[in-house]
């Protein structure tokens, strides 16, 4: 058994590994810090890791990682990410462009990729990482938000056409809140919310993940949120969520 895993460096993507790692799963860990994927590496006894450093916000790496690796893998974690805060005319277009090459673009070319793989075996899971902000509008991380929102419409739409084609091969997204990772220095906030530690988050995500789930949805608190977000008008949460961004940059 085998699993890929991008954004593996650090928070849920390095928690993921660790747990998909007691279940017996070899790994292929992919970020663009060498260093503390080595630290990831280092920590994981039980199977064998293989480490790769490597920008996947470039689409030719995308497809370069996938014809460095076998065509064997169970598991695509497709965890890489990070957000932006700020009003959208006031944010910096090259960094937002990063986060649509990474949050997007390289999500949707590897999905595609070895999505192609596992339904030639009519196996495998493919993870896409989103949030509980891909249910909802999100200004002041109005490009983040957007993102997220992206990946579970395609992720949604991908699921219903392997359901059509009677496929093994399953999808899920992981939509949670507030996790306790360095994404708030990258992205400039700090959560009021309590949040989940990335620990828990992980384990509950590969049990998940072992079950075939396809909302993989972290916390009470959140998988209310997200049956709220689908009632409530989007003019009314624009505006809660504007008050929640805003408390977290004081």
């Amino acid at each position: 058994m085998k699993a890929l895993i991008t954004g593996a460096s650090s928070g849920i993507g390095r928690d993921i590994a660790k747990e998909l790692a007691k279940k017996g799963y070899d790994l292929i860990l992919v970020a663009r810090n060498i260093d503390k994927l080595n630290s990831v590496k280092e920590s994981i006894k039980n199977v064998n890791v293989k480490i790769i450093q490597m920008d996947i916000s470039n689409v030719e790496n995308c497809k370069k990682l996938h014809e460095m690796v076998d065509t064997d893998i169970d598991i695509l974690i497709n965890n890489a990410g990070f957000g932006v805060f700020g009003k959208f005319d006031k944010t910096d277009l090259y960094k937002e462009i990063d986060l649509i090459n990474t949050n997007i673009v390289a999500l949707h070319t590897l999905a595609k990729l070895f999505l192609q793989d596992m339904k030639k075996r009519n196996k495998g899971y493919i993870l896409n990482v989103a949030s509980i902000s891909g249910f909802m509008p999100g200004p002041l991380m109005a490009t983040y938000y957007a993102s997220k929102s992206y990946v579970v419409k395609l992720s949604e739409s991908i699921r219903e056409e392997l359901i059509r084609d009677n496929s093994n091969v399953k999808i899920g997204i992981l939509c949670p809140g507030p996790v306790a990772t360095n994404f708030d220095n990258v992205a400039n906030v700090k959560f009021r919310a309590k949040s989940l530690s990335s620990e828990y988050v992980a384990r509950y995500t590969v049990e998940k993940i072992l079950k075939n789930k396809f909302y993989i949805v972290p916390g009470l608190s959140i998988k209310c949120l997200r049956h709220v977000a689908k009632i409530v008008p989007d003019s009314i949460i624009s505006k809660f969520s504007y008050k929640v961004q805003k408390a977290k940059n004081k």
